[in-house]
């Protein structure tokens, strides 16, 4: 009889003597009585229509006293019997040809294993570019029908473009967790919206809001892998006190394995979901020195001959059909043979950083798979590997990035100091260099397909590497599947993997179609037709539309490097159209437009009913300064006063201070000890863009930084100490074209003043804050250690800006329009 609905007299003695009853017992009666669902009933019945689930009423009888009354005890919803532990994987930025799995250079040795136990999938395809992937594999829907049409920094005011994805679109996370299991997330969440990244909130759309019972990871697009901007829950972790020769990538994994033991510990009956999201292999590239020297010269053949090398192994592998003809190099791309000998020399290091990157993030995951080996429950866990969440990154342009942001957000792209490098191949891939590799290795990593990330319209941006583990279901283990499917399966797939049906209504809210379908079909049907004809593809204008074996397409006509600083869209209607039949042509590179022009037709206007049907319009690919300013614009704007009433602040960009753009002036009460204090006051970014206003040895000092490299810091020290007491300390500074000047005063006296020749204009990397009392994550500068924490007392802090909202738009707009 089980305990949950206790009846006759039996159930009338009092709980009391009911307990004392069952401590008399063995063991596993105690274990009946604390543990309602584990009776010797099975599981109810999970395919809830509504989430969450609600417990039924109170049905017993209740009287005066205990003796009198029934019993009931609620029954926690399980997860269907027997269904599996979910691994969900997924790493960033890495293109079809760049791990050994898919035929590339970068020995993967742990995604290798997985592969020999579980299927390989060579036609999976993402979005094309972050965000949209990520939103779309969570829930299960096309990009744009849940407001994600673009990374969710470039937000516009149409539905598919909202950059918040809506209540009618659960997430797998949230389905799941209803449903009995245990949810967690570790690593990057690229859907949080720019100006829902405060202790403000709304905090519905981070990762706790979505599903997930614990997060550890990061909200931005990257993150420094040395000094991170970290947070747990919505809580920033403290980024003081890392350990020597600390790591993103190897915490990730600390904290996931911990995860799972302590999951594991409290409730070994109930599956868990795990969504892995490595920031590598995203800039910035970097990775142990050691891991690095591991590739020391095995890349000096260059781009060229290693997309020849891939290719051949990817057929000798049977990854592509033999017959497959390699996409030709892109005009954008630089002949290998072209390059002076210095540059070959850095950019042959570029790549070596890149393969250490990636090599060392495979070694940490696979110490998540000796894990679950050695706990003996890797048979019933279900693992997705996702090779990145669009194709490699051409971020870096033609001759790569020591500072991504800087580089993306500024009119003109840095000169590459090659000279020096050749001399400091060191400073590669170390905490100095926020490092994006060129596109001559983004052409080589993912081949054979041609283009780049963000390039939706071709495979370049769209194929990446797809690998299914499940022991316990899936009978032919280390095989190839070749069915064509979306990022948008994934959800779908968990779901029936499962025994979970997903719900009509969540919260009260009606749920929107699902667009993806399940790939369970696959898994031990080799032949099985696939079940997915018709995909369209949209990001920032680049477009295409596959049926049946036929891919319509756009023509790149904007390149990654510029993704931020474009200006206005321009007339989307007038991009040349390419027809490919991917049937024939495994790595689309037969344009077949001229040949066959009403099947390109009919695409186009397949094209036009599944974007109509999804939200993808008005199509935009104007910039991503661009559109922040226009959400600037359309919330009001900015304020021109910002008070702060202590230490411990620290606000992501989109609320802190516009000092990146604006003449500012910050004003601190202070109370010094002594006339030795030290300490930050204000700091706001990196030594990779940003400014740190603080107290050196009883004195004052300002710092603008555009680079950690020698020439890229401006100091200005005031001459001599202040003493102990109370004081206001203020910074001005009144911009130029390129820099500006900075005055310190103390108590209204004038004690420095001086030219700064180049100032930050962004508040880099991914992920950096505005503090107050110490500078958190990626230091400004190293004139203080471990964060500076002020030493003294800070009572206020005012920063005020100016001029007005409109002059910030005209300043913006040439500055990313020139």
């Amino acid at each position: 009889m089980p305990l949950s609905v206790a009846k006759s007299k039996r159930v009338k003695k009092s709980l009391s003597h009911t307990i004392l009853e069952k401590l008399s017992g063995p063991l596993p009666t105690l274990g009946l009585l604390l543990c309602s669902h584990c009776g010797d009933g099975a599981p109810q019945n999970t395919g809830l229509q509504s989430l969450p689930p609600v417990a039924a009423p109170y049905a017993a009888t209740l009287a005066p006293t205990e003796s009198e009354s029934e019993a009931s005890y609620p029954s926690p919803v399980r997860a269907p019997e027997g269904a599996p532990n979910i691994l969900l994987v997924m790493t960033d930025d890495v293109g079809f040809g760049s791990s050994s799995t898919f035929g590339g250079a970068v020995p993967t040795p742990n995604l290798d294993r997985l592969a020999a136990r579980g299927l390989s999938y060579n036609r999976f395809h993402t979005t094309g570019i972050c965000s949209p992937t990520r939103a779309a594999l969570l829930t299960g829907r096309n990009h744009h029908a849940v407001g994600t049409g673009v990374v969710i920094e470039m937000p516009s005011p149409y539905p598919g473009y909202t950059s918040k994805l809506p209540r009618s679109a659960a997430t797998v996370a949230r389905i799941l967790r209803d449903n009995g299991y245990n949810t967690a997330m570790f690593g990057k969440d690229h859907n949080v919206p720019a100006d829902a990244r405060s202790p403000a909130g709304p905090f519905d759309q981070w990762p706790t809001g979505k599903g997930f019972e614990y997060f550890y990871g990061f909200v931005a697009g990257d993150t420094d892998q040395w000094h991170p901007s970290l947070y747990e829950g919505i809580s920033p972790v403290d980024s003081r006190d890392r350990p020597e020769g600390y790591l993103l990538d190897k915490e990730l994994a600390d904290k996931a394995i911990h995860w799972i033991h302590n999951q594991q510990g409290a409730a070994p009956d109930t599956p868990f979901f795990m969504y892995y999201a490595t920031g590598s292999a995203h800039a910035p590239h970097q990775a142990p020195q050691a891991w690095i020297d591991k590739f020391r010269g095995k890349f000096d053949h260059g781009w060229d001959e290693e997309r020849r090398r891939i290719f051949e192994r990817q057929k000798a592998m049977g990854l592509i059909p033999a017959a497959t003809e390699l996409a030709a190099r892109p005009k954008q791309v630089q002949a290998w043979d072209s390059l002076s000998e210095k540059q070959r020399q850095v950019y042959a290091r570029f790549m070596e950083v890149y393969a250490g990157m990636l090599s060392y993030q495979d070694a940490q995951f696979g110490r998540i798979l000796d894990e679950l080996e050695r706990m003996g429950i890797a048979d019933n866990t279900l693992i997705m590997f996702i090779q990145g969440d669009n194709g490699a990154s051409g971020e870096g342009g033609p001759q790569g990035t020591l500072n991504e942001m800087a580089d993306l957000s500024s009119k003109d792209k840095h000169e590459l100091p090659v000279d020096w490098l050749a001399e400091h191949l060191d400073e590669l891939g170390g905490p100095n260099t926020y490092q994006g590799y060129p596109i001559g290795w983004t052409y080589a990593t993912n081949t054979p397909y041609p283009w780049f990330k963000v390039h939706a319209s071709h495979l370049g941006g769209v194929r990446n590497g797809l690998v299914v583990s499940w022991p316990k279901r899936i009978e032919q283990g280390g095989t190839l599947r070749d069915q064509y499917h979306h990022v948008i399966d994934v959800m779908p797939t968990l779901l029936e993997a499962a025994g979970i049906a997903p719900p009509q209504s969540v919260d009260g809210v009606a749920q929107q179609r699902i667009d993806g379908k399940s790939m369970v079909y696959s898994f031990n049907t080799p032949n099985a037709p696939t079940t997915r004809d018709t995909q369209y593809y949209e990001v920032l204008g680049n477009r295409g539309i596959y049926h049946k074996g036929w891919l319509a397409n756009t023509t790149p006509r904007n390149m990654p490097w510029a993704i931020a600083n474009r200006g206005s869209s321009t007339d989307v209607t007038t991009y040349n159209w390419e027809l490919y039949d991917l049937r024939n042509d495994f790595a689309q590179a037969h344009d077949l437009a001229a040949e066959h022009p009403q099947k390109l037709a009919e695409l186009q206007a397949l094209f036009d009913q599944e974007a109509r049907r999804n939200q993808v319009y008005p199509l935009q690919d104007s910039g991503g300064m661009h559109r922040a300013m226009q959400m600037i614009s359309a919330s009001g704007g900015a304020r021109m006063e910002y008070v702060y009433w202590g230490p411990g602040i620290q606000l992501q960009m989109m609320r802190s201070p516009m000092i990146f753009m604006l003449n500012f002036s910050i004003e601190a009460d202070l109370d010094l000890p002594d006339n030795h204090t030290s300490g930050v006051v204000v700091a706001s970014g990196s030594h990779f863009g940003g400014w740190s206003f603080f107290m050196q040895d009883g004195r004052p000092a300002a710092v603008a930084s555009t680079s950690p490299l020698p020439g890229g810091h401006t100091k200005v020290l005031a001459p001599s100490n202040v003493p102990s007491g109370k004081h206001t300390l203020r910074y001005e500074f009144s911009m130029t074209d390129e820099g500006g000047e900075l005055t310190i005063l103390v108590d209204g006296d004038e004690v420095a003043r001086k030219t700064i020749p180049k100032r930050p204009q962004m508040m880099a990397g991914n992920g950096e804050t505005f503090d107050t009392g110490r500078d958190t994550n990626v230091q400004v500068t190293a004139d203080y250690h471990n964060g500076g924490e002020f030493e003294g007392q800070i009572e206020k802090i005012t920063v005020k800006l100016r001029p007005g909202l409109r002059q910030i738009a005209d300043y913006v707009y040439r500055l990313v329009s020139d």
